[in-house]
C-alpha cells in the first residue's frame, strides 16, 4: 500500500511556497518568517507551527473592511511544513520581486507577514455598487498564494490601448498599476445562456496582468466569505 501512495509524497522543499499538486500550498515554515493565511485554510502541518487567529496587526488594517470583503486571517509562525487549502480550489503561487498585486479577498489564501498590504478602494468604479470595490493590495519581495475556482488565465494587457473586459465574478487579481474603469452592457440570452439582462464589466488598460478564473459565479466568492 505504501509504494502505491508513494507518488503522492511531498516533495523536497525547493522554496518558500510552492504547489503540492494544483489544490494544495506547501509552505516552508521557518522561525522569525511568518505568514499570514485564511482563516480555516490548514490541512495539515509537519513540526512545530502556531496558529494566532485575527492577531493585532491584522485587526488594524482590516478595520477598513466594511463590506464584507474582508477575508478573516491567522498568523502562522514556527518551523515545519504546512498545508494550506480552500474547498480544492486550483492555488496560484506568485513570488513578488519588489513588485505589488491587487486581489479579490475571496482569493486570497495566504501572504508573508512582512509584505506590505492594505484594503483599498477600487478606482473608477464607484457608480458600479456591490461589484467588488474593494480589494487586498500586496506589495514588497514575498510570496502570495491565490486560489482560483478552475484553472485560471494570466491575461498580459500589454501597455497597449486596446482594453480588456473582465466579469467581476471571474476577477482573481490584478497588477495594481492598471487603469481600471466600469463597463455597463448587455447579456443576450442567446449567447450565454443565464437570462439576459444588464451586466457590468470591468476594463483594464496599461502595464500588467490580470488574472481571470473559469467560474464566474458570485456564490462561489458567498461560499468562500462563510
Amino acid at each position: 500500500m505504501t509504494q502505491q501512495l508513494a507518488g503522492h509524497a511531498p516533495a523536497p522543499v525547493t522554496a518558500r511556497m510552492e504547489n503540492h499538486g494544483n489544490h494544495m500550498l506547501k509552505v516552508a515554515m521557518q522561525t522569525g518568517n511568518d505568514l499570514l493565511a485564511r482563516v480555516g485554510s490548514m490541512v495539515a502541518y509537519e513540526g512545530f507551527v502556531q496558529y494566532e487567529p485575527n492577531p493585532p496587526a491584522v485587526r488594524q488594517v482590516a478595520k477598513d473592511w466594511m463590506t464584507g470583503e474582508g477575508a478573516p486571517l491567522m498568523k502562522c509562525s514556527g518551523d515545519g511544513l504546512l498545508y494550506l487549502a480552500d474547498y480544492g480550489a486550483n492555488v496560484v503561487v506568485i513570488n513578488l520581486n519588489g513588485d505589488g498585486i491587487s486581489v479579490n479577498a475571496t482569493n486570497l489564501l495566504a501572504f508573508d507577514a512582512h509584505l506590505s498590504w492594505g484594503v483599498e478602494r477600487v478606482k473608477g468604479l464607484a457608480k458600479f455598487a456591490g461589484q467588488g470595490l474593494w480589494n487586498t493590495k500586496i506589495s514588497g519581495q514575498g510570496w502570495v498564494a491565490l486560489t482560483s475556482r478552475g484553472k485560471p488565465i494570466v491575461v498580459d494587457c500589454g501597455g497597449g490601448e486596446d482594453e480588456t473586459y473582465v466579469d467581476p465574478d471571474a476577477l482573481v487579481a490584478w497588477s495594481p498599476n492598471l487603469k481600471v474603469k466600469g463597463k455597463r452592457s448587455f447579456r443576450a440570452q442567446s449567447l450565454i445562456g443565464r437570462g439576459s439582462g444588464e451586466a457590468y464589466q470591468m476594463a483594464f488598460s496599461g502595464q500588467g496582468i490580470v488574472v481571470v478564473q473559469p467560474s464566474e459565479d458570485s456564490t462561489d466568492r458567498l461560499r468562500a466569505r462563510g
